[in-house]
């Protein structure tokens, strides 16, 4: 039986009388897209930062290739290889595209130049930085030194994408990667999510876009009430089959 890359068992994370996550699972296969959908306050953002390390459950475990980790804050989930996109981005508007790849993690020249007078290798970063881009077929970006403040959402989205592609070296998770663009650079994030995973990648993808997920994901998990109630796929339900289970008005297979 095949190991999943990521897993939670039982996770509880409660904000004083609020339950956000009630004894919820996830299981993320390698090579796969898995969508995770839920009603407003289902738990599906609380859950996703116990995976990266944004929020310590109270309970519960959580497995890297079958080990038990302990995530203390999102460095560690990315120490062990989990790179998050959220939905915010967290790109840096007013330095290039380059810098915001090596964002944290600047590479330094080499000898005394980097090691005393702290100097920063940009010229390796760009390369660096217009090679992930160009694996991740981003080939619309002219010029990798230009600011993410003169890019459409779409490629800021690409850059924030190609970053945690870039290091991300077991898990990238993505928060409503679509939301806020239109229909052509939806689809071109859609296609470097599907790069993503091809090069080896399994993608945690959170989204509210039922056609989206129904067109992009290998499995849906339904969040519902803090917990997960069911695993379903593009093949054995619909649309409205997912919608209505997630909303309680169809009970959940099985």
């Amino acid at each position: 039986m095949t190991t999943p890359v990521l897993e939670a068992k039982g996770l509880i994370k409660r904000y004083g009388r609020v339950v956000a996550i009630d004894g919820s699972d996830l299981d993320l296969m390698p090579g796969e897209i898995l969508a995770v959908i839920g009603d407003n306050g289902a738990g599906k953002s609380s859950l996703i930062k116990a995976l990266s390390g944004a929020v310590v459950p109270d309970s519960g475990e959580i497995f890297l290739d079958g080990d038990p980790v302990h995530f203390r804050n999102p460095m560690d989930a990315r120490a062990a290889g989990i790179e998050t996109v959220y939905q915010t981005l967290a790109v840096a508007p007013g330095l290039d595209i380059a810098d915001n790849l090596f964002l944290g993690r600047e590479q330094r020249m080499p000898g005394v130049l980097g090691s005393v007078f702290r100097m920063l290798d940009r010229k390796t970063m760009r390369s660096e930085a217009a090679r992930h881009m160009s694996e991740l077929g981003v080939g619309t970006l002219q010029n990798i030194g230009q600011a993410v403040e003169s890019l459409s959402g779409g490629q800021r989205q690409a850059v924030a994408v190609a970053r945690s592609a870039a290091f991300g070296s077991k898990v990238v998770i993505l928060d409503e990667p679509t939301a806020a663009l239109g229909v052509k650079e939806s689809n071109r994030v859609l296609q470097l999510i599907r790069d993503v995973r091809d090069r080896g990648l399994p993608v945690i993808l959170i989204s509210h876009n039922m056609p989206h997920v129904f067109e992009i994901a290998d499995r849906i998990h339904i969040q519902r009430l803090g917990r997960r109630i069911a695993v379903i796929t593009p093949q054995s339900h619909s649309m409205s089959d997912a919608v209505a289970i997630m909303t309680g008005a169809q009970p959940p297979p099985g």
